[in-house]
């Protein structure tokens, strides 16, 4: 993941936050970050934490939409948050700092010496975003339980370059993110283990093919 302040110095840093207008704040575990920040014009960097888009349905479902971990960024250019049914919740205590996307354009930064250095920082994050969202939706086009999981099982393979991996979320929220059913999904687990697909300990995943 690219550091959106890769390569440039700390005293740099700072003043680039400045022209930003940029705001630091912590938030403690299960906080809804989008209540805080202005939905349509802004960028949010990760700087310690987990955060997660959660969309509420209908029905009072919950479906994670997308989960954000240290050094990657929640913006309005990349994530559907507009909606009021959206919340971007706080998994553990979150540091978080805030660029009003605006400031971005501003004449005092375009002539300081690393703003070339931001911009290319701020491409390579969004597109690293749209990679991963592209991955996402490869997920969701399959069209049954059992073709989600050995999709989503082939992407943390190749992420991790091996064939045995842990699957880093839980079973509740793997579901939510696949856009199945719990109870259908843990079956389906379980055949794959029966048809020699797959080894399972808990979270740790071999692929057997």
């Amino acid at each position: 993941m690219t550091d959106l302040f890769q390569n440039i110095n700390e005293k740099n840093i700072e003043k680039l936050k400045r022209f930003l207008r940029s705001i630091t704040n912590k938030y403690p575990k299960n906080v809804n970050i989008l209540s805080n920040v202005n939905r349509d014009n802004y960028i949010s960097i990760i700087e310690k934490g987990t955060i997660q888009l959660i969309q509420t349905d209908y029905n009072g479902n919950n479906n994670i939409i997308e989960e954000l971990k240290e050094g990657e960024i929640l913006s309005s250019i990349t994530s559907f948050i507009q909606s009021e049914e959206v919340i971007c919740l706080t998994k553990e205590e979150t540091t978080i700092t805030h660029i009003d996307f605006n400031q971005i354009t501003n004449d005092d930064i375009i002539r300081s010496e690393f703003y070339i250095v931001f911009i290319k920082n701020l491409m390579k994050l969004l597109t690293e975003e749209v990679n991963k969202k592209n991955k996402r939706i490869q997920l969701l086009t399959k069209h049954t339980t059992r073709d989600k999981l050995l999709e989503y099982f082939k992407i943390l393979s190749k992420e991790k370059k091996s064939k045995t991996f842990l699957i880093p979320i839980s079973y509740t929220e793997l579901a939510n993110y696949l856009s199945v059913d719990r109870s259908a999904m843990t079956r389906e687990i379980s055949y794959l283990k029966e048809d020699g697909l797959i080894k399972i300990n808990k979270h740790k995943i071999t692929l057997l093919y």
